[in-house]
């Protein structure tokens, strides 16, 4: 599939929100609402693939030990963060139009993003993330707030840190800790994700999940766009993050995604920013 990555950047938000409606099969919306993902196969296209694998490689080769310092680090894994500060084919992937369709029916039309990072499961790692609802959120009296979307860059296997999740358990209002006795063991009815690179994963983000151990010899790396609904504080707070020249250049479109000119934004994701769900 070939997505228009540059529609959002040159389209007026409203407009473009306005129009994505009906850009998603009832099917889709279906499973979203009652199973809490939908999985895009064959999404990225190789080329693009190849040229977000190279970039993401660079990258952190580039900032060596800062790499994912804007961020939390995380036992046994390569992190990277606020990545839509390091060039437009990060700002193609907060902005694609089909994706935003899929978070729109998860938060509304009113939604910002909260962070672009990188996530890297290392060689014979045996850490696994416990099952967690991102930023520890739960629905609130005007519904869901989180979504994540995952971009395969490698396989996602049985035994190279996939993400596992427990389908249906973003309508529990409740967080695994408050269930489970042990989050990081394996759960009676968790799916794992089993696709190839280039697919995308969109999910409710209240959803329960987290990521298994990496058990082969090789990296296991994925993209992560997320989003909030727009009365949130942003997980990374972008205003503060992108660098003025970066700033300078946005479209208003993806000012507006980014909420670089929201006076709400900027009070709450200045004090609240930072949380993540499963690390303290």
């Amino acid at each position: 599939m070939q997505a228009n990555i540059g529609k959002l950047c040159t389209a007026d938000y409203h407009s473009f929100m306005n129009a994505s409606k009906n850009a998603i099969s009832q099917n889709e919306k279906q499973q979203l609402d009652q199973e809490g993902y939908v999985i895009l196969r064959d999404f990225i296209t190789p080329e693009r693939l190849e040229v977000l694998r190279h970039s993401i490689e660079a990258l952190y080769a580039e900032q060596g030990e800062r790499a994912g310092s804007e961020y939390r680090q995380e036992p046994q894994t390569r992190r990277l963060a606020n990545l839509v500060n390091c060039g437009e084919l990060f700002e193609q992937v907060v902005a694609e139009p089909k994706v935003l369709s899929f978070v729109q029916q998860v938060l509304g039309d009113e939604f910002k993003l909260s962070s672009l990072n990188f996530r890297s499961a290392n060689p014979y790692s045996n850490w696994v993330q416990p099952l967690h609802c991102d930023v520890g959120a739960v629905p609130d009296d005007k519904g869901f707030w989180v979504c994540n979307v995952i971009w395969l860059l490698d396989d996602f296997t049985a035994d190279n840190g996939t993400t596992r999740f427990v389908p249906g358990t973003h309508r529990t209002g409740k967080l695994p800790q408050e269930v489970l006795s042990d989050p990081a063991a394996p759960h009676p009815d968790e799916k794992i994700v089993l696709e190839t690179a280039g697919t995308v994963v969109v999910m409710n983000a209240h959803m329960w999940h987290g990521a298994t151990a990496n058990r082969t010899a090789h990296h296991r790396r994925a993209l992560h766009s997320f989003y909030c609904r727009a009365d949130k504080p942003q997980q990374q707070y972008q205003k503060q993050l992108l660098s003025p020249e970066v700033q300078e250049r946005l479209s208003p479109a993806l000012r507006k995604l980014l909420a670089l000119d929201d006076p709400l934004n900027d009070e709450l994701s200045s004090k609240l920013s930072g949380a993540s769900g499963f690390l303290k």
